[in-house]
């Protein structure tokens, strides 16, 4: 009994110790609800999660604390990760756009040792994801959310060649090979 519990205890420290996704606080806002009496306040929290290995998701919370709001946040930033496929597991395959309302991101692949060149927002992002090397713009909108949720319309669209590849029937390097020639001819 007493080895289970330590078993137990062991295996609870360890996940303590390393977690499975990290996240990052965007925005906290303070909102306020009027009703009879006066105005009610509460917070609502903005959270980007990720496995800093392609996987990344967003959540929003609400509630009367901080802590409790950023909790409700993670948890449905959790629940609604997405894979992206990265190139080298540093930088995208290819420049992608994005939009969402008023909010326009334009994402390019940037040689290595760059970094990421990129806004609040989108920057949270791209760390959570694991991208390392990446030079991006955002248009318009200046809100978090709008931003964030661009963000991860362009990435969405972002197709490795592994999958072009599988989509037209043919091979990887028939793929590659078919753009290193259309270089060569450019050039």
């Amino acid at each position: 009994m007493a080895e289970r519990e330590n078993r137990r205890g062991q295996r609870r420290e360890r996940e303590e110790a390393a977690p499975e996704f990290a996240d990052r606080l965007v925005a906290i806002n303070r909102v306020s609800k009027t009703v009879k009496g006066g105005k009610r306040f509460g917070f609502a929290a903005l959270v980007v999660v990720g496995d800093q290995k392609g996987r990344v998701g967003f959540g929003k919370g609400k509630a009367k604390e901080v802590p409790e709001a950023i909790r409700k946040a993670t948890e449905q930033a959790k629940r609604n990760m997405i894979r992206i496929p990265l190139k080298e597991g540093r930088t995208l395959h290819h420049d992608v756009e994005g939009r969402h309302g008023a909010g326009k991101v334009v994402m390019r692949t940037a040689a290595e040792g760059t970094g990421i060149i990129a806004g609040g927002p989108m920057r949270a992002v791209f760390e959570m994801l694991g991208i390392k090397d990446v030079v991006s713009k955002s248009i318009g909108s200046q809100n978090p959310y709008n931003m964030i949720r661009a963000t991860l319309d362009g990435l969405k669209k972002e197709a490795s060649p592994r999958s072009v590849a599988q989509r037209r029937g043919k091979k990887v390097a028939e793929i590659l090979g078919a753009k290193a020639e259309a270089d060569a001819d450019a050039a």
